[in-house]
């Protein structure tokens, strides 16, 4: 597995680099066929952050599944066994999950359904200036796959980001599975059975809620 460790505002050091590779024999134990990972290591220059001053970023890509989980805390080593810690629970359910694919079994996952109007995952993203500085610049403009728009109301500090994510419907248990791969407390999806925008979304242990989103026209036509 390929290792590829960088920093953001601070220098790797070797010791840092010698016991990220000594752990990562934590990750190939169940996810033997992981092809990369990638740690980045931040820190946070804000003295009254101090006990978080340190942020350790693991991706794991394995083919078309990519893993993430971070951690932060005062030191760079308590952050990395941290994140290590969320980052190899979440390949267990992974690897877990897919056994019961594999038997042709379906978890039945507690789910409370409701109706939410959700919000989109923050990321990462490139994000485009617009020259109309209010709420609907943000709606009205036309953004192409993955571009995003960020625009602030006013003088006021409000910023309201867009971005246009394209994906295919896929089904609840589909979601979870999604939603556990990137680490999130919550996945923004088309429902496939409904063709609502969805979300589920982590409550306690081992149950989910599911939200689904319509329009009063769209109910009475049905």
């Amino acid at each position: 597995m390929e290792i590829v460790i960088t920093g953001r505002h601070t220098q790797i050091k070797q010791r840092f680099r010698d016991v990220v590779e000594s752990k990562m024999n934590r990750v190939t134990a169940i996810a033997p066929d992981a092809q990369r990972a990638q740690i980045v290591l931040s820190h946070e220059g804000n003295p009254r952050q101090a006990d978080t001053a340190k942020r350790v970023e693991i991706t794991i890509i394995a083919g078309s599944t990519v893993v993430r989980a971070e951690a932060s805390s005062a030191d760079e080593f308590s952050a990395l066994d941290m994140a290590l810690d969320k980052l190899t629970l979440r390949l267990r359910r992974t690897r877990d999950r897919r056994k019961d694919h594999r038997r042709g079994y379906e978890n039945p996952v507690p789910v409370d359904l409701g109706v939410i109007e959700p919000e989109p995952a923050a990321a990462e993203e490139e994000v485009h200036e617009d020259v109309e500085n209010s709420p609907a610049a943000a709606v009205a403009s036309d953004l192409g796959p993955g571009e995003s728009v960020e625009v602030q109301v006013g003088d006021t500090p409000i910023v309201i980001r867009r971005k246009l994510h394209i994906a295919e419907p896929m089904t609840i248990d589909e979601a979870l599975y999604e939603m556990e791969l990137i680490g999130h407390d919550f996945f923004l999806f088309v429902n496939k059975e409904t063709g609502r925008p969805s979300v589920v979304y982590h409550r306690h242990g081992w149950s989910y809620g599911v939200f689904e989103i319509d329009t009063p026209e769209n109910i009475k036509n049905k």
